[in-house]
């Protein structure tokens, strides 16, 4: 993989892994259209490196409050400040987590075909404006109960599947439980963080344990990229969410569609 590719490919992951329009269709696109060859697990490697640190460093006050009240509430066996958003997060994150231990061939395998990713890139899409026009979405995110960080978890682990989105799907279904936009964008970024460093951990076993050869470069320049463009795309969809709110993304979703179905499926 050349310098060019690296950089840009980094960028395409840095905007697409939290704005709800797949970033996993896009990695598997670009190269289509481009004629590019395939980045490889260690390019991957760096890309979700580089989305992870970005969302971290964002919402870094979260992070330290949810570490620390999450450990003290595991010792004294009582939830004590963000004690039980932390236990949240932990349920929202494993069906995701088992999903990816037992499919994870499969998804490699026969779910990254362009028929899927024009299903899913279509479908989901919908579903998100559908999930937006809905009306009575009040709830906070101080409202989350431990059955709803479930339904998001298991909505998340549909996001394996190339075109679903890991924002779009745990926002739509955010919305689906009627939370407002910033609640249920709230709850999707911090469910970023451990599902997001379980990716980066299990790429790095990849890397460590099988004959894979490292372009360092490459990984330097790409997991720069995706950190920069990743922290600008969280600033501005938060910023822009209740301007704005998900229409956008489904209308780019829904030209994405038809652009996979002219140029790639006829």
């Amino acid at each position: 993989m050349d310098v060019v590719q690296a950089f840009w490919l980094g960028i395409l992951q840095g905007i697409t892994e939290f704005l709800p329009i797949s970033s996993s269709a896009h990695l598997i696109l670009a190269p289509v259209l481009v004629g590019w060859t395939d980045q490889g697990v260690a390019f991957d490697l760096a890309v979700h490196v580089g989305t992870l640190l970005a969302v971290v460093l964002y919402f870094r006050r979260d992070v330290t409050s949810l570490t620390k009240d999450g450990i003290a509430s595991l010792l004294q066996r009582s939830f004590t400040g963000q004690g039980l958003m932390a236990c949240y997060l932990v349920i929202g994150t494993v069906p995701a987590a088992l999903a990816g231990l037992l499919l994870l061939d499969l998804i490699g395998s026969q779910l990254r075909s362009i028929g899927i990713i024009f299903f899913t890139t279509l479908i989901f899409g919908l579903l998100l404006g559908w999930a937006d026009w809905r009306p009575n979405q009040r709830r906070t995110i101080t409202t989350l109960t431990w059955r709803d960080a479930l339904l998001v978890g298991i909505a998340q682990a549909l996001s394996l599947i190339p075109g679903t989105s890991r924002s779009g799907v745990t926002i739509t279904a955010g919305l689906m439980l009627g939370f407002s936009r910033e609640a249920a964008a709230r709850f999707s970024f911090l469910l970023a963080m451990p599902i997001t460093a379980l990716a980066a951990s299990a790429k790095l076993l990849e890397v460590a344990t099988g004959d894979v050869a490292v372009d360092w470069t490459g990984f330097l320049v790409g997991g720069l990229s995706s950190f920069v463009m990743a922290l600008t795309a969280i600033h501005f969809f938060l910023k822009w969410l209740n301007l704005f709110g998900m229409w956008p993304y489904v209308v780019y979703r829904l030209g994405l569609a038809a652009l996979i179905y002219w140029v790639l499926m006829r």
